[in-house]
């Protein structure tokens, strides 16, 4: 009988979930836990590919004993460095003294950097290749997606590609790994949102990576995070391409910020506009409740963003201001913009916001607007006036 662990060819899943880490990267939600994948691919030469967070490291060295017995293991090939998939390099270097760590001139200074290691290092470049015997691997640059080392993998035999985090998303994998061997239906949003978390600032990079690989005959994706892609491949490409492209569907998000509901009322007045003249696609986020992991996955999918914040003690709402930062990190490119606010005695949020309009460079539909207090009918027809011309845009761009 075919081991369970088998992928394609010699390749094996050797991967564990985390289903108890709340945030991955002390930031973003795993509401469905995530996956630390590693492969071991059992040729005439054994190969490790990446390895696992340190935490899982007894359940990962049963895996792969489980599959090699007491042999050794000649490669063990690293795509990323950070420690989710690093974290058992050291461990790993205990158990199999004479590995021979495969990776690019940047990835050994962060493995000295990390866990002291620094022997047995055998360096590839672009275009490289190692013939294990049935699989033949060639190795392809892919720097900033979404580290300086990150690297991907190419098995020429069977079409494996492993591509580190490129293709990943959040989600532990439950029973299966394969997708068409499981409900994929969570995971196309978690695609989205891990997308828009952890790569987003590297659209340029993800671009060039894409375009490297385009003629590769691909027929399985190995992420280091989420499921294994075999039948979905071509919409998975599609998800990491228009992203990367900064590329999104017509839409507004309106996110604010509000102490005592006025604030509030604005961005309500506003989304019955936008309904009202057409918009569908509306997706409103207190940001003292929604978490800005949401947030920014939602502004990668909708091309209209509104954002409306208070004047607290002189300076932009607090959770305001965190997603303003969050969302020039990520250099988003070709949004339509509207600002709103409100204050009681000294307005000076939307002031402030207006730097944020420059940095990003997003297209402003319109003034900004701010409301003294609390609404009139004056700030209800401001804020129809908002609507407007944010409908207006994106109704011109369907011309």
């Amino acid at each position: 009988m075919e081991p369970k662990s088998i992928i394609k060819g010699k390749v094996n899943y050797i991967g564990v979930n985390d289903r108890s880490k709340y945030l991955f990267e002390g930031m973003w939600p795993l509401p469905y836990g995530v996956s630390y994948n590693s492969y071991l691919i059992d040729d005439e030469k054994v190969v490790l590919v990446d390895t696992v967070d340190i935490n899982f490291f007894e359940v990962y060295l049963r895996k792969i004993k489980s599959i090699i017995g007491d042999k050794p293991i000649d490669y063990l090939l690293i795509h990323h460095m950070e420690p989710d998939h690093s974290g058992s390099i050291r461990l790993i270097k205990e158990h199999y003294p004479n590995i021979t760590i495969i990776g690019n001139k940047q990835t050994f200074g962060m493995i000295e950097g990390y866990y002291g290691v620094t022997d047995g290092e055998m360096l590839v470049k672009d275009g490289d290749e190692l013939t294990l015997g049935h699989h033949k691997l060639r190795f392809y640059m892919t720097p900033m997606v979404h580290w300086p080392e990150t690297m991907m993998t190419f098995d020429e035999t069977d079409g494996v590609l492993f591509s580190g985090d490129g293709f990943g998303c959040f989600g532990a994998l439950d029973g299966g790994f394969i997708d068409n061997r499981i409900n994929t239906d969570k995971y196309w949003d978690e695609m989205i949102r891990y997308y828009s978390n952890i790569v987003g600032k590297y659209g340029g990079p993800v671009q060039k990576a894409l375009q490297k690989l385009m003629g590769i005959p691909v027929t399985t994706i190995c992420s280091t995070h989420g499921p294994v892609w075999s039948e979905h491949i071509n919409k998975v490409i599609d998800i990491y391409d228009r992203l990367s492209r900064y590329e999104a569907e017509d839409g507004v998000v309106i996110a604010y910020g509000s102490m005592y509901g006025n604030t509030e009322e604005m961005a309500e007045a506003i989304a019955r506009e936008l309904s009202d003249q057409g918009v569908k696609n509306i997706v409103m986020h207190n940001v003292s409740k929604s978490n800005a992991s949401y947030i920014l996955a939602d502004i990668f999918r909708y091309k209209g963003l509104i954002i409306g914040s208070p004047t607290y003690s002189n300076q932009i709402y607090p959770e305001i201001e965190s997603l303003l930062s969050k969302i020039l990190i990520r250099e988003i490119k070709g949004r339509y913009l509207g600002l709103f606010g409100s204050f009681t005695w000294a307005g000076a949020a939307v002031k402030r916001m207006g730097e944020f309009a420059e940095k990003s460079k997003f297209e402003m539909v319109s003034s900004p607007i701010e409301m003294k207090q609390s609404m009139k009918d004056e700030n209800y027809q401001q804020c129809y006036e908002l609507a407007n011309a944010m409908a207006k845009k994106l109704k011109n761009d369907d011309q």
